[in-house]
């Protein structure tokens, strides 16, 4: 998420209350997770794993709890809790409007579009031309509905993502302040949930057709013309290149990549990145030819086991 205004890094701690490395005047121009941030980025750390991932990434001011060596370039921010300050600062810069009334005129609706009266369309949702949106329908503050799109009944577009810190007491929630982009040419069924970005976007690409009761995590990019059938579940920061089609019941962890043109055949499920233009099958998903030759095996398993033991009665005993 990119800050309606620039701001100075004295002025950011402020906010928070927490000490900082580098100039008072160091520009602020967002704040994004480690995998969409860009120059001028906050991201937060609070794991020593995970410091020099962040220190080397694109950010140039690091919510940290620690203080460190700061890089050339960059800003600290001296936290005691990264988390629950990355959360304040989400709230601060960009409000909640998550129970505002239901008003059309909240939202930018194009030419020549159909909207159910029951729809429900959050404060600066974007909606293109000839787009149909169906019965009870939900879409969150900020999405981005794209031209000739169809969402159909009681799809939600815009909940929130599904990230907790375990704590002592329970889980605390990462606020979610990203936004849902559907491009042109989509269709979404009925019953399906888009999250949003945690503070980037969640991406339906161009002509892609989700099936029913489909699910796609928060900061999931689903590529140009991808076909997703019913009862899939996408986690969360997955990349799904173009032309990847999805059979019903596939589920796919979060962080991974599916190759372009990649088959993935129902119940499948994905626990690392798949290459691309090939067909796969079976938990963990591999090649389907070579999970097809597994199952054969197995399944052939009881027939040779019967005849080792019809062998090995057969054999004379040995002496006494």
């Amino acid at each position: 998420m990119k800050f309606k205004d620039k701001q100075k890094l004295e002025d950011i701690a402020a906010i928070i209350n927490c000490d900082f490395v580098g100039s008072a005047h160091f520009p602020v121009l967002g704040m994004n997770e480690i995998h969409v941030v860009t120059p001028g980025d906050i991201v937060f750390v609070d794991h020593p794993k995970y410091y020099d991932k962040a220190l080397e990434s694109a950010a140039t001011i690091i919510l940290i709890n620690k203080k460190i060596a700061c890089p050339a370039d960059k800003a600290l921010l001296i936290s005691d809790d990264p988390f629950r300050d990355f959360n304040k600062l989400g709230r601060y810069f960009c409000l909640d409007y998550a129970f505002a009334k239901a008003d059309t005129r909240l939202a930018q609706i194009g030419n020549d579009c159909q909207v159910h009266p029951t729809a429900s369309l959050g404060k600066d949702v974007v909606i293109g031309d000839s787009c149909i949106i169906h019965a009870h329908v939900s879409i969150g503050d900020r999405c981005i509905v794209g031209n000739n799109v169809i969402i159909n009944a009681n799809t939600v577009l815009g909940g929130d993502a599904f990230y907790f810190k375990r704590r002592p007491e329970g889980y605390d929630k990462l606020i979610s302040i990203g936004r849902v982009i559907i491009e042109d040419h989509v269709e979404l069924g009925a019953s399906c949930t888009i999250d949003r970005g945690v503070t980037g976007d969640t991406t339906i690409g161009y002509g892609s057709k989700l099936d029913t009761q489909v699910h796609i995590g928060h900061d999931s990019v689903i590529g140009k013309h991808v076909l997703i059938a019913s009862q899939t579940a996408v986690a969360g920061c997955v990349i799904v290149e173009d032309e990847v089609t999805l059979w019903g019941q596939v589920g796919i962890t979060s962080g991974v990549t599916i190759g372009a043109k990649a088959v993935l055949l129902a119940k499948s499920g994905v626990s690392k990145s798949l290459e691309g233009n090939k067909k796969y099958f079976g938990a963990p998903a591999e090649e389907f030819r070579t999970k097809y030759k597994e199952m054969a095996a197995l399944k052939s398993l009881p027939k040779l086991l019967h005849l080792f033991k019809m062998k090995s009665s057969d054999e004379p005993a040995g002496d006494a």
